[in-house]
Order: structure tokens, then sequence, then C-alpha cells
């Protein structure tokens, strides 16, 4: 239990954007835990000042776009961007003087550790991807060791994640899964053509390329079936041309980021995620909370933690379309094995429903600020 005070609790959370991002659907569902328990709540991100969130949150969570989005910029330019990213990121940790900062993501989760200083509040960072395979490059790698060192502990959602991290860079260790939420539009289902359905930023990361390739190899077998992938990023070019050069344009859609939360749900019939790495996989647990049956690459980290292969979803090896391919047509062509695999992937949810996945968070937050309000004294 968090300890008697004179004040209102205060937490700031920082994000890189308030974007349609996994990160971000997980710091707004912590924003308005907290902020109905009555603590004050503030979302500081790096986002035009009138930038309105993805997400909704609780009229008490106050958030705070800082302005300097993210762009593209050559290595001299970009210094001097983060430079003043940290003057505003320091400037708004005064302001508002949190009793603990949670951030998310490395590059934020740096500049969040400097923005603190020696005598900052103190901050808990949260790494949202596989470490192992999310290059950041040397100077930021640098950067995370020395800063992760002076955090006062980190979370990630994996154990797998977790062990890529040497004891220096994580005074205390958490390992905190993310909450499986079933978002309302996703209430909505829509009859129409058969979907193979498939989300996420349009990146190498997602392994959308693969997906087309294996859709490619058995769209013949399946002739009904469409494939839609919803998300939007620099590839989007590229997975249009692979398309089109399968002659596949008519069945392989990328309509971009849906307009609420979830939309997409509505309009799959089985989901796929072909990521080639994962932190853990927000949108494989919406879909199998949302009964649909998954396909999924056994990529690190999170799928594996999530499916009983063959029970609540099916497991195909990184990297193999073949066999991607055949898991389609498997899952496609069988009814009564959709049906199985849904109720199945539902059921198996409960285990990160979201009271239980918050109240982890509640109990290291509150932890955190009780010792850093024993040692203050």
């Amino acid at each position: 239990m968090l300890m008697a005070r004179s004040r209102t609790p205060s937490i700031a959370f920082v994000l890189q954007g308030l974007g349609a991002g996994g990160s971000e659907h997980v710091v707004s569902q912590l924003c308005n835990h907290f902020a109905g328990k009555g603590w004050k709540v503030t979302l500081l991100a790096f986002d035009d000042r009138d930038t309105e969130p993805y997400y909704a949150h609780h009229p008490a969570v106050q958030v705070m776009p800082l302005g300097l989005k993210s762009k593209r910029q050559g290595p001299l330019a970009a210094a001097g961007y983060y430079r003043e990213r940290l003057k505003l990121l320091r400037s708004a940790f005064q302001f508002v003087a949190p009793d603990l900062v949670v951030s998310f993501l490395t590059r934020t989760n740096v500049l969040s550790v400097l923005a603190a200083g020696r005598n900052g509040p103190p901050v808990l960072v949260s790494e949202r991807n596989n470490p192992a395979l999310q290059t950041v490059g040397p100077i930021w790698e640098l950067l995370r060791r020395r800063t992760y060192a002076r955090a006062v502990g980190l979370v990630t959602m994996t154990e797998g994640a977790m062990r890529h991290f040497p004891a220096s860079m994580r005074k205390r260790a958490f390992v905190i899964p993310n909450p499986s939420t079933l978002p309302p539009a996703a209430a909505q289902r829509n009859a129409g053509q058969p979907t193979i359905g498939a989300v996420g930023r349009l990146v190498p990361q997602k392994g959308f390329d693969r997906l087309i390739e294996a859709f490619g190899r058995c769209a013949a077998q399946i002739p009904e079936w469409r494939l839609i992938i919803w998300g939007e990023g620099p590839e989007r070019a590229s997975l249009e041309a692979q398309r089109d050069h399968l002659g596949l344009t008519d069945r392989i859609l990328l309509p971009g980021v849906t307009r609420e939360a979830g939309g997409w749900i509505g309009a799959t019939d089985v989901f796929v995620l072909s990521s080639r790495f994962e932190g853990w996989g927000l949108v494989l647990s919406e879909a199998m909370a949302a009964g649909l049956p998954v396909i999924s690459t056994d990529c690190e980290w999170g799928p594996s933690d999530m499916i009983e292969p063959g029970k609540s979803g099916v497991l195909v090896r990184n990297g193999d379309e073949a066999a991607l391919a055949a898991a389609l047509v498997q899952v496609c062509g069988n009814e009564e094995l959709r049906t199985s695999l849904g109720d199945a992937a539902r059921k198996r949810m409960t285990a990160f429903e979201p009271s239980r996945v918050l109240k982890l968070w509640e109990t290291t937050i509150e932890q955190l600020i009780d010792e850093n309000m024993k040692a203050m004294r």
C-alpha cells in the first residue's frame, strides 16, 4: 500500500507520441487507471502542441504535447533536435514535479533519465520491443547503458527481454506483460468477404512482405479469401509493388490506420502476426481477446507467451513462408478449427486481463514511490 502522504500522488508518463501504437495504448490504460484512483496524472509526449491522442483518456489526465515531433534529419541536426527535446522535458518535469516518471521506449527513456538528472524525480524505464534485434545505433546504445544504470527500475514484457540486459542496467527488474483488451469498436462484426487480417506499422519488423509472399503461395487454394493489412509506414510503396507483382491487387488491401481503435477486428475472420521480432504483440492479444483464430510467427518475444500451439492459436517457424502459407490454408479452409481456436484464444487471454496486469503496474509504482519517500526523509 502507498504510504500516507500530505498530498495526492503525482505520476508522469512519457511517450514518443500520441498515435495509434501499442505503447500508446498501454499508457492510455495506465493513465486512466491511476486517474481513476484520484492520482494526479500527466502524459508528456513529443508531438505537435495541438495533437489529439488516438486513444481516449480520463478527463483528469493532463495531456501535454511538448512539440518537436519526430522527423528524419542528418546526424548534426538530430543532435541539436534531441538537445531541444531534453530542455523541453526537463522544464516539464520541473513544472509537473511528479513523484515518479514512467518512460516508454529506448530513446525517450534515455532522455527522461537525463532530463531528471541527479536531483529530479526518479525514473522507471520500460522497454517495449526486442532489445536484441531492435537496433538503436552505437551512440544510443552507449547512452542507454549509462542512463538505465541510473533509473530506479526497468520494465520489460517478457523474461527473454529482461535477460538481454546486464545487471548493471537494471537496478530493479519488473516483468509485466501487456494487458489483453477488447476495444469497443471490436464489438461490431461486419459480414462480408472472408478476410485474413494483419495490423501494424508498415516497417520490416512486422514481416508484411513475408505475409504477402505466403498469401501469394496459397491464394489459389483459398480463392474466396482476401488479405487486409491495416497500418501506415515507410514500406507502403514496396509492399504495394510486391502485391501488384503477384497479381493480387484486388485481393490484398492496405487501407491505412483504422479510424477507431480496434476497428479492424470486426472485418477480420483470421488474424495473422507475421513479425520478424516483437516485444509482445499487442494486436495479437487483442485478436485473441476478440475470439479470433490466430496464426503467428514464433518470433522473440511474446507470441509463445500467449499462444498454446494448436490449441489457442497456430505458431509457425519464424521466416518460413511455406509454413505460414500452409497454416493459412489449414485455418481458412476449416470453419470448425477456426471456431475451436477462437474460443480457446478468448479463454487464454483471461490470464492477461487488464485488472491483473494493471495491478502489477500499481504494485510496482507504489513500491517505488514508497521507497523514494523513505529515502527523502
